[in-house]
């Protein structure tokens, strides 16, 4: 059975100014095993890009616990902090300069993270890791003869440097056009194929219909997960497929350990609530969720009787 990768639970994230608090995560819990390729999706201000900064060490938690590879990251000093990010993770950015450095080739950029070894093969390691994500024949070009989608596939590279055991990716697809955006997801696929675990959080529909699971957070929780439909799973490469329109996935929504499930946008829109009260009953052995009796007689809400919860 393969072991937990990454585990939060009862997450919280506070940032504090003079004049504000923000509660950017509100006691977030998830759990991602060795081997997944998962995707974060939410609208801008959700806390999915803090949670992947958390994950890789690049900021604190205010409360919760947080596990990665087996290390508690609340306890770290900060020596083992640093050695956390260079052997634990590895960081593929939307903006790749955070990744390069521009006067160096593309081969002297993947082999400068690497732990101090012979340079012979921290060297045939780098081209290796060059062939695999297509930059092989690139290899001593700099990164101002590069396109912007040659560059995110030397960052890439560089991200895998180390042997990371977990691989995050912050919308890696999200300044590339439509075919270097399927060829990046490629090479991410077949990188998991291998065992590589991957956390993308990406804006991007038709990356996001591809992978076997997402997971929606919506005002610091996780409010929905959806699954790869059987159908689809060992299709993604599939061209006829049209990733933006068809129902790929199934999808769930999410209840935390005191019983709460946040009611998808759409479906609260649809109900047109006047206050914040809704009735629930049990039929059939499906929660059913409608308008309060009390609400006038023209605003009754339809009974939902979709998925059950």
């Amino acid at each position: 059975m393969p072991e937990t990768m990454v585990q939060a639970d009862g997450l919280v994230k506070i940032y504090k100014s003079k004049q504000t608090e923000v509660l950017a995560l509100q006691g977030l819990d998830l759990a991602v095993e060795e081997g997944e390729l998962t995707a974060i999706i939410g609208n801008s201000g959700s806390g999915k890009s803090t949670f992947l900064n958390m994950i890789g060490g690049l900021d604190r938690p205010s409360a919760g616990s947080l596990h990665v590879g087996g290390k508690n990251l609340f306890t770290m000093t900060e020596k083992e902090l640093v050695h956390y990010k260079r052997d634990t993770v590895g960081f593929v950015w939307q903006n790749n300069g955070r990744n390069l450095l521009p006067w160096l080739s593309a081969l002297e950029n993947v082999m400068l993270p690497m732990n101090l070894s012979n340079t012979r093969k921290r060297k045939a390691k780098a081209l290796e890791l060059l062939e695999m994500v297509g930059m092989g024949r690139k290899k001593r070009s700099r990164m101002n003869m590069l396109s912007g989608g040659e560059q995110q596939r030397v960052a890439i590279a560089i991200a895998l440097a180390n042997s990371p055991k977990l691989l995050l990716a912050d919308e890696p697809t999200g300044s590339v056009d439509v075919n270097t955006a399927n060829y990046i997801f490629d090479v991410f696929t077949e990188l998991n194929k291998n065992g590589q675990t991957i956390i993308i959080v990406t804006h991007d529909v038709a990356l996001s219909k591809k992978v076997r699971r997402v997971v929606a957070i919506r005002d610091g929780k996780i409010s929905s997960e959806r699954i790869l439909k059987e159908a689809y799973a060992d299709r993604v490469k599939e061209s006829g497929i049209n990733w933006r329109e068809e129902d790929t996935q199934e999808e769930y929504a999410i209840m935390d350990r005191a019983g709460r499930v946040q009611i998808p946008a759409d479906l609260l829109a649809a109900m047109e609530l006047s206050g914040n009260k809704v009735k629930l009953e049990l039929q059939d052995g499906k929660v059913i969720i409608s308008r309060p009796e009390s609400e006038p007689e023209q605003n009754q809400a339809k009974t939902k009787k979709g998925k059950g919860v």
